[in-house]
C-alpha cells in the first residue's frame, strides 16, 4: 500500500510556481525612482556648491602670446579644492569637471588646456608651488601619484590635482614650481585628515 501511494504521488504533475509580475514590476519601478532621486539630489548638491562659490572670479583666459615653454605635460585633471583642504571641492567656473589635460609652463604662467571643459591660465605671479600628494576630492591614488599645484585666484588659494600619463614627470614640475608653502614639508593634507 505505501508503495502504491508513493507511485501515485510521484506520477501526479507538479505545478510550477506562478510569477507575480505585478510585484516584480513594482520593485523595478521603485528601484529606478530611487536611483533617479539620488542622481537628482547629487545634481542639486553640485549646483548648490557652485552657488556658494559664486564669489570666485572668472578664470583668466589663455593669452595669445606667451614665452617659450619650460615644461609640458599631458594627463588627467582631477579637480580643484581649497588649498590645504583636500575634500573641499571647487566646482565654480568648471573647476570641478574632470577631463584630459595638457599643461604648459612658461615664464608667463601655467596654461591649462582641457578638451571638453573650460581652459584657463594661471599667471606666474599667482603660482604658489607644487607638491606630490595622493588625494584630492573624489580621487585617491598611491603615495606621490598626484601632482598638486597651488595657485591664488581672487582672495582664495586653490589646489589643482593632475596626473601625468607618465608619472615620472611629476618631480620636474615640483622642482620647477618650488615646494608648496600651503602644506608643511611633504606631509599631505590627506595624511593629516585620514582616508574617508
Amino acid at each position: 500500500m505505501p508503495t502504491l501511494l508513493a507511485t501515485t504521488l510521484a506520477a501526479e504533475p507538479q505545478s510550477r510556481p506562478v510569477t507575480d509580475w505585478a510585484a516584480r514590476i513594482g520593485w523595478v519601478v521603485g528601484l529606478l525612482l530611487l536611483v533617479a532621486l539620488v542622481y537628482w539630489l547629487m545634481r542639486e548638491g553640485w549646483k548648490w556648491r557652485g552657488l556658494l562659490q559664486s564669489d570666485l572670479p572668472a578664470l583668466p583666459e589663455i593669452p595669445e602670446k606667451q614665452g617659450e615653454p619650460v615644461l609640458r605635460l599631458t594627463g588627467r585633471y582631477h579637480g580643484s579644492t581649497t588649498a590645504g583642504q583636500w575634500l573641499d571641492r571647487i566646482v565654480a567656473h568648471g573647476l570641478g569637471v574632470r577631463s584630459r589635460v595638457e599643461l604648459t609652463l612658461t615664464e608667463d604662467g601655467l596654461e591649462v588646456v582641457r578638451p571638453g571643459a573650460t581652459d584657463f591660465f594661471v599667471p606666474a605671479a599667482a603660482l604658489r608651488g607644487a607638491r606630490l600628494d595622493k588625494g584630492i576630492a573624489g580621487k585617491v591614488l598611491t603615495e606621490g601619484g598626484l601632482l598638486v599645484i597651488t595657485w591664488s585666484h581672487g582672495d582664495r588659494l586653490v589646489d589643482s590635482g593632475f596626473r601625468a600619463d607618465r608619472s615620472g614627470e611629476h618631480a620636474a614640475w615640483v622642482k620647477a614650481l618650488g615646494q608648496d608653502t600651503s602644506s608643511t614639508g611633504n606631509t599631505s593634507t590627506f595624511d593629516q585628515e585620514g582616508a574617508r
